[in-house]
C-alpha cells in the first residue's frame, strides 16, 4: 500500500522518511521536491507491502509530531492528469483554445478615445 506523507519537516529527506516508517517494513521512500530549486516540497510516499502494517502506521503516525510539525498520514489517492483537468469555461465551439480576433473588428485610425 502507498501512504502519503503530508507536512514533512523542510529537511526530512528520502532516508530520513523512510528511517521514520521502519518500524512498518517500508519498501520505498519518496519525498517530493521542487524541479527547479531542488527544495522539498514538504510531503512525500512510502510504500509498504503488508496491508496491515501499513493501516497501523496510518493509525499509529497520522498527527505525530516529527521536529515540531504533525504529519499528515493517509493512503495515497492516485494523481488526476493535470492536461484532462476541466477548464472554466470553453467558447461556443466546444473548444478550450481562445477565440481568434476578429481582423474587421479592429481600430486601426490610433484614435483611442
Amino acid at each position: 500500500m502507498k501512504l502519503y506523507i503530508g507536512n514533512l519537516p523542510w529537511k526530512v529527506d528520502d532516508s530520513g522518511l523512510k528511517e521514520m516508517f521502519a518500524t512498518y517494513n517500508v519498501e520505498e521512500a519518496n519525498v517530493i521536491s521542487d524541479k527547479f530549486s531542488g527544495r522539498s516540497k514538504g510531503f512525500g510516499f512510502v510504500t509498504i507491502a503488508d496491508d496491515e502494517s501499513a493501516n497501523k502506521a496510518i493509525s499509529e503516525m497520522n498527527d505525530k509530531e516529527i521536529e515540531g510539525r504533525a504529519i499528515k498520514v493517509s493512503e495515497a489517492k492516485p494523481m488526476v492528469p493535470r492536461d484532462n483537468a476541466p477548464r472554466a469555461e470553453s467558447n461556443e465551439s466546444g473548444s478550450n483554445e481562445a477565440p481568434a480576433a476578429d481582423p474587421d473588428a479592429i481600430d486601426q485610425s490610433g484614435d483611442f478615445e
